[in-house]
């Protein structure tokens, strides 16, 4: 019985796909996760003869499109776009309508956006140690600009483990919060590569710092926060594609390898990098397990900032 299901198993991937694939994303057309998908569509459409069907359902921090994915049936033919943000939604919302950790198996990190830490030139300091120093000397006067969630939550952990107070100021989005700190609104900013860069090179915004755990190919000469003055700090921003939890290994195993070849296409990485992308790839049982990891980051994160979570 255990060598037929294998079997079954071996067949259903290897005719696998046989119809068009829905790829929700939670979040507007035009932003990361869209631009990531949209680039993979044509290229898994050429090799494997089925569409690729990118379906915005943006709105509550992709709350709504993980929803539908997560009671979709586990069949590879309905995968979520992934992001850092939905690793969040455990410690900020209570009774929410799935789990991340178990509602969905990783398929493959197919991608990372770098957020940077970016000071408004007046601000007197041109390194992260100097930063430190002066919200110490002034706890609470210093703040940053912040396009949603998961930015916040980048300056809430550097404001742990930098052992500082940078008040935060929420912006309806990204290019707002960028826009406020380049107009002197705001003193400094974590934001993404893509939404800051143009910025930094033009010298209205300094940048001081990359918020992973290794630099950014986009700005190689631009030191991490951790090798700046805060060791150990990493505030990724991945993206990725999930897939429902009962998925067939076969059906994810065949996924990651497509997406894989493909996210490896020289002309795929160099669109993703003209945009301010950054492609990678990771194993579905590593990208899980990633996931995981950042769940319980968050979690403490959050609560060190004594953020109560809210009712969904």
């Amino acid at each position: 019985m255990a060598a037929a299901i294998v079997i079954a198993g071996n067949a259903c991937a290897q005719a696998y796909p046989t119809k068009p694939i829905r790829v929700l994303d939670g979040f507007p057309a035009g932003g990361s996760t869209d631009i990531v998908a949209r680039i993979i569509a044509p290229k898994f459409q050429e090799s494997q003869g089925q569409t690729w069907i990118v379906d915005n359902r943006a709105g509550a921090q992709g709350i709504i499109a993980g929803e539908l994915a997560a009671k979709a049936p586990p069949d590879g033919y309905t995968l979520l776009m992934f992001t850092t943000t939905f690793t969040l939604h455990p410690a900020i919302y209570r009774n929410m309508p799935f789990d991340v950790t178990k509602s969905f198996v990783g398929v493959i990190q197919t991608s990372n956006i770098t957020n940077v830490l970016a000071v408004h030139p007046s601000v007197p300091a041109r390194t992260v140690k100097e930063l430190i120093a002066l919200a110490k000397a002034s706890p609470g006067r210093l703040n940053f600009a912040a396009g949603g969630t998961g930015p916040q939550m980048t300056g809430e952990l550097f404001n742990s483990m930098a052992g500082v107070k940078i008040t935060h100021i929420p912006y309806k989005g990204g290019a707002p919060a960028v826009a406020a700190t380049v107009g002197g609104e705001a003193d400094l900013t974590f934001a993404t590569m893509p939404t800051a860069i143009s910025h930094i090179r033009s010298g209205r915004l300094r940048a001081l710092g990359a918020c992973t755990a290794t630099r950014t190919m986009l700005m190689p000469d631009l030191p991490t926060i951790a090798e700046a003055g805060v060791p150990g700090y990493d505030a990724p921003n991945s993206v990725g594609i999930l897939a429902p939890a009962g998925t067939p290994r076969e059906i994810v195993g065949k996924l990651q390898q497509e997406i894989a070849r493909i996210v490896t296409m020289r002309d795929v990485q160099e669109r993703l990098l003209a945009a301010g992308i950054e492609p990678s790839s990771m194993k579905p049982e590593n990208f899980t397990e990633h996931i995981r990891a950042e769940v319980a980051k968050w979690n403490k994160v959050v609560k060190a900032a004594g953020i109560e979570p809210q009712t969904w």
